[in-house]
């Protein structure tokens, strides 16, 4: 099942522009984001083929199954709420069995959480960006042999150091272990025995060991960090993951504003938490914001980092107190919304028989 299945099989209940176009927050460069509902035939509903959830590849059109989306809803779901509450221009299709559906009978105080933590989560997306720029990792892996120390004139100097000071192959060492000290061993070296070399290959994820006669003289001690090697793989393949998926886009946003964080994502952080507020004293979700000068000048770099992580902590505060003098119950009430679910799928299921 796909989106032209849903389309040519008038599938669809729920149409709308989302995203920036519908936040008024569309610059000449925005794309345009498509979400929605779509309403399952009545034997696949009831069968095994149940669809949750359709998108296209890149996920910038998604149709929700109309279960799914009265179940997200529920659970005060931000993307979801903002679906149900878009603005009249960036509707494109709404079903009229749809308007029974009232964001009255669905808000509660989870949006404190749903909608605050979503918020926390772009300054984690921002901060963890911004330690990848500032901290770029050369495409060449580096070996086990960068993890590994000395010891050399009463202090330790890198293994790869001590190596080339004397002129010697790691493939012509040989390790044992040191009893009692982890991750310690003795060096010893030799053109003429077939030591096993401190890594077997470039590819080698641990040191490797050799049988060494008894007579052979150990010439130093060798540590191998191995908790430092294996926090270096993680982060290396986490960069490298991110670099292929990165929006290069966004990206190249963030370079040319030179501030070193993804401001997109900072600026959904105000987005989302002033909607919160608004949510607590207001009964309601404001989709489309009235404060666009501001969140477009966080999107492009207008602030320091610092700055704006006062600021989105003040915003915080206020969402809390907020919410603690609101009137919205604590959860909504699953009773109601299940029956509202039931009645409007028995309606569109008569209508089609």
């Amino acid at each position: 099942m796909d989106i032209n299945y849903l389309r040519k099989n008038n599938l669809i209940i729920l149409e709308c522009i989302s995203g920036s176009r519908a936040y008024g927050l569309e610059t000449p460069e925005s794309d345009t984001d498509i979400k929605g509902v779509f309403l399952l035939p009545k034997k696949d509903f009831y069968g095994l083929d149940y669809t949750p959830q359709v998108s296209n590849e890149t996920n910038d059109i998604v149709f929700y199954e109309f279960s799914r989306f009265m179940q997200l809803l529920s659970m005060n779901n931000p993307n979801i709420l903002e679906l149900l509450n878009t603005p009249k221009p960036s509707i494109i299709f709404k079903h009229r069995f749809l308007n029974k559906i009232k964001s009255e009978l669905i808000l509660s105080k989870l949006c404190k959480n749903t909608f605050g933590r979503f918020a926390i989560s772009q300054i984690k997306k921002a901060k963890g960006l911004k330690k990848k720029i500032v901290n770029p990792m050369n495409k060449e892996r580096k070996t086990v042999l960068s993890f590994c120390y000395v010891n050399y004139n009463k202090n330790s100097i890198s293994l790869e150091k001590y190596l080339q000071h004397n002129q010697w192959q790691q493939q012509n060492c040989g390790l044992t272990k040191i009893t009692h000290m982890k991750n310690v061993y003795g060096l010893h070296h030799s053109k003429e025995i077939n030591y096993a070399g401190i890594i077997r290959n470039s590819d080698s994820n641990d040191i490797s060991l050799s049988s060494i006669p008894k007579d052979q003289e150990q010439q130093v001690l060798m540590y191998f960090n191995k908790d430092g090697y294996s926090k270096y793989c993680k982060e290396y393949k986490e960069y490298w993951q991110w670099v292929k998926n990165r929006n290069q886009a966004r990206y190249e946003n963030t370079q040319s504003h030179g501030k070193n964080y993804d401001a997109k994502n900072m600026m959904h952080t105000f987005r989302l938490l002033e909607m919160a507020i608004e949510i607590a004293q207001q009964n309601q979700v404001n989709v489309k914001r009235s404060n666009r000068d501001f969140l477009l000048s966080t999107k492009s770099g207008s602030y320091e980092y610092e700055d704006l992580l006062i600021m989105a902590n003040e915003r915080q505060v206020q969402m809390e107190k907020a919410f603690e003098q609101s009137i919205l119950p604590d959860s909504p009430n699953l009773e109601t919304i299940n029956e509202i679910t039931y009645r409007i799928r028995e309606r569109f299921y008569k209508d089609d028989e």
